[in-house]
């Protein structure tokens, strides 16, 4: 037995636009899980990211203005 053979395939990665009529209704929610939880994922740099630009732009903001 080649030790290949024994290692589980990783799952495959979901892309948009990707024919979905191949898929079973099991393989369907497993995507829209899984693109759910990268929204919530990106939603949550966004924040950081927002926060940190908030952040500089109160620091460097002139006085008076």
């Amino acid at each position: 037995m080649d030790w290949d053979d024994a290692r589980p395939t990783p799952p495959k990665s979901a892309s948009i636009g990707e024919n979905l009529e191949t898929l079973s209704v099991a393989e369907l929610e497993q995507r829209i899980a899984a693109f759910t939880a990268e929204i919530e994922r990106v939603k949550a740099e966004l924040a950081k990211k927002r926060a940190h630009e908030n952040a500089a732009a109160a620091l460097f903001k002139k006085p008076g203005s």
